[in-house]
């Protein structure tokens, strides 16, 4: 059978106006014209705003502020000069204390319609540094011909082309503030149109750059990288495929980032493309939090789920008779594992395992836990979940990117296994950002 292909919607050349009536979750304002759902990039409820569409859907239309006819009082004036070009951020238009406030609401509000659960009295919200806190980015780079200029930084809001940036006020400054000058580097190599993009690691001490190649460089092109490196207190390091063939260049030794938890003398290890948090501040209050909620002493035994490096499971060891952290990427696993003999822990086991298939054969999921964390992807828990039949725990905290799968989570354990929602909140994760990163706790 022959399908006919969908024409794009013709889309109206004039403004409309209309009031914006609430936020969806992904932070855009919601309005309605004629009986369809519009959502708004940069707009509040309660304001009116002369708007342009630039989509249309059967269902939906999409579109952007081009007049404020009315200002909430919210409102604020973005910093950052490219903001609603570069598709980086969608929040700095919004008050900082507002933008928690929203993002709880959002939690809540997820919660009471995906998961069918009450939000209790929130946990107070963790916050921290506004600007200059994201550590870990992956950037694009671009060489435009006509201009025989190299761009390096975000795609633009909703397309897939590079925004012409100079700098970033959300990343970390190192990096940041130098985007003109890698850009002017990378325009000066004979690989600079074979260069799509750049992996940000940094750690406490350590800057490292790792520079997806499809060609190699030239010795002289090394010689220009090493001088930059120099010039600006960084490591670039070439990656010629996958994540796991970063490597440093030409005589360079490998340069291993680091983050460490003081109050817990604990000290993590991790290479450039491993998943660490991107906000070291609020990481560090999460891991607290976690910490003080568990209570944690030597009768207990823990399970991590989606353990990652350790983040969690080793701070828990500190305090805790046994955890064991699983992970589904073995590379992973196996950096925790020199997480733990590097900070001089036994009290800890690791284990790949894929937690979205059956783990009836896997020794580990045949022991009893009396606590139970997991922080697993956008994509939620919801497979796993049927395994805490068996397993029992009195607590789970449960940290998650995406209130949506979180909510439907929720609905499960309270729903379903006869859990109660006990405490719930967001953390600060990525401020001037739609993403909310947030907690909560369930009890039997």
């Amino acid at each position: 059978m022959t399908r006919k292909r969908s024409r794009k919607k013709q889309l109206p050349e004039t403004p409309d106006t209309v009031t914006i009536e609430s936020l969806a979750h992904d932070g855009r304002g919601v309005a309605h014209v004629d009986g369809k759902v519009i959502f708004i990039d940069e707009a509040l409820p309660g304001e009116d705003v002369e708007f342009f569409y630039t989509e249309s859907h059967k269902d939906y239309a999409e579109g952007k502020v081009v007049r404020l006819l009315s200002r909430a009082v919210d409102r604020v004036d973005a910093l950052c000069p490219h903001y609603g070009v570069c598709g980086g951020c969608s929040f700095q238009h919004v008050e900082s204390s507002a933008q928690i406030r929203i993002k709880q609401d959002i939690l809540a509000e997820q919660f009471k319609r995906i998961g069918k659960v009450e939000m209790p009295e929130p946990w107070q919200p963790l916050t921290g540094p506004h600007w200059g806190y994201r550590r870990k980015a992956r950037m694009g780079v671009k060489y435009v011909a006509k201009k025989n200029r190299v761009l390096v930084g975000f795609r633009e809001r909703r397309h897939p082309y590079l925004a012409e940036i100079d700098s970033c006020i959300v990343m970390h400054p190192i990096v940041g503030t130098k985007l003109i000058a890698l850009g002017e580097m990378i325009a000066g190599l004979t690989i600079r149109d074979k260069i799509p993009q750049i992996e940000v690691a940094i750690g406490d001490e350590q800057c490292v750059l790792s520079f997806r190649v499809l060609e190699p460089p030239t010795n002289a092109d090394q010689q220009r990288m090493k001088a930059f490196e120099l010039e600006h207190n960084m490591t670039l390091c070439l990656q010629s495929k996958g994540p796991d063939t970063i490597m440093p260049m030409d005589g360079e030794p490998e340069v291993i980032p680091t983050y460490a938890l003081p109050d817990l003398d604990l000290e993590f290890k991790f290479r450039p493309a491993m998943f660490t948090q991107v906000n070291y501040e609020i990481n560090r209050q999460m891991i607290n939090r976690v910490l003080e909620t568990l209570n944690l002493n030597e009768n207990d035994t823990v399970l991590d789920l989606f353990c990652g490096l350790g983040n969690f499971t080793l701070p828990m060891a500190r305090f805790a008779g046994r955890v064991v952290g699983i992970e589904g990427d073995q590379p992973l696993v196996n950096h925790a594992k020199e997480n733990a003999r590097h900070n001089g822990i036994s009290n800890v086991e690791f284990y790949a395992a894929d937690l979205s298939k059956d783990l009836g054969d896997q020794p580990w999921a045949n022991r009893l836990y009396n606590k139970i964390i997991l922080d697993p992807s956008r994509a939620g828990a919801s497979e796993v979940l049927q395994h805490f039949k068996k397993w029992q725990p009195e607590q789970i905290v449960y940290v998650s990117c995406n209130p949506s799968t979180l909510a439907r989570d929720a609905g499960i354990l309270v729903n379903e296994l006869g859990y109660k929602l006990v405490k719930a909140g967001v953390m600060d994760m990525f401020p001037q950002t739609g993403h909310v990163e947030s907690m909560a706790l369930f009890e039997k």
